[in-house]
């Protein structure tokens, strides 16, 4: 399939064209550029929320809920189950499609397990571009999920208009969450498993820490759901539903969506210059040995790298 097609495919929705066109995202094809170039002007209309939290809190079992509120709802959507950990297969989230066979043969419904393997920036810079691709294929909703926490999981879970952080009772991972950072990207708190032992114990512990934190525009709530008997389910797609609209009148949602763009931007343009000093530094030994000899500092030679490069 050459690029223009693939183009073509993406925007017509169609879901070879799209799988394509997101494994051209995690191998950092050559073709990426032309490709994001040929969508991009068809972007910027889907809705994206992002669930994260530690393993085993049930993640999927909540996007599956969450599917099948949209589809209810007629809307169109994809999941992208996102491992920053793995290089090679997104591991233990293929298993996501498993869990999520009642939506498999809907064609409304896209699910795709995804890791970087040669992607300019990592996962942080792929995520985005893979939820543009989803995003131009016309995709109403899109839901990332990223497994464990830390900061790949938090940059993920900020690259999503609603970040949905998922804890469970007995799991002892909030005070983890706190210090990787994750509870100050949180538009949404769900402890799921909201009928086991110890559940509302860990949504004060939430609230408590909520309430120690700097004051907010948007308050979290805090929500009980359990979502294998799909109690609590509607509540929480309320709860995106009002985070949404409140970012969407506030103003909140375009500026985030501004400086993830900026970000981004000086993310590639950075690793770019990056790779193209660390090739100068490579083709230029004498400048090397005049680090080495002590004759220039790392901070002139720095300098000498940007001004070759015009920056």
């Amino acid at each position: 399939m050459d690029v223009r097609a693939l183009i073509e495919g993406v925007r017509a929705g169609d879901r070879r064209a799209v799988a394509r066109a997101i494994s051209f995202v995690e191998d950092g094809d050559p073709d990426l550029e032309r490709l994001s170039a040929g969508i991009y002007d068809a972007t910027g209309r889907a809705a994206t929320v992002g669930l994260t939290g530690a393993p085993g809190v049930g993640k999927s079992s909540l996007a599956t809920g969450l599917v099948r509120l949209a589809r209810a709802d007629g809307r169109r959507v994809a999941v992208l189950a996102v491992d920053p950990t793995s290089p090679y297969t997104g591991g233990a989230l293929l298993g996501d499609r498993v869990r999520m066979q009642e939506h498999a043969t809907d064609p409304n419904v896209f699910i795709r397990s995804m890791a970087t393997r040669g992607h300019l920036g990592g996962m942080a810079l792929a995520a985005p571009e893979a939820v543009r691709v989803l995003d131009a294929a016309g995709y109403d909703l899109v839901v990332l999920e990223t497994v464990g926490v830390g900061q790949a999981e938090v940059d993920v879970a900020a690259a999503a208009d609603t970040a949905v952080v998922v804890l469970a009772p007995g799991s002892g991972d909030a005070v983890q969450m706190a210090k990787a950072g994750i509870l100050e990207v949180a538009d949404v708190f769900v402890v799921n498993k909201a009928d086991q032992p110890g559940a509302g114990e860990v949504q004060r512990e939430l609230r408590q820490m909520l309430h120690l934190g700097a004051v907010r525009e948007w308050e979290p709530p805090v929500l009980g759901v359990s979502a294998l008997e799909g109690e609590g389910m509607a509540e929480l797609a309320s709860a995106i539903r009002r985070h949404d609209a409140w970012a969407a009148t506030s103003g909140a949602r375009d500026a985030k969506r501004r400086a993830r763009l900026l970000a981004e931007v000086g993310s590639l343009a950075a690793e770019r210059f990056r790779r193209s000093a660390a090739a100068a530094l490579e083709a230029d030994p004498a400048l090397a040995d005049d680090l080495v000899a002590r004759r220039v500092d790392p901070y002139a030679a720095a300098a000498d790298l940007v001004g070759r490069a015009g920056a």
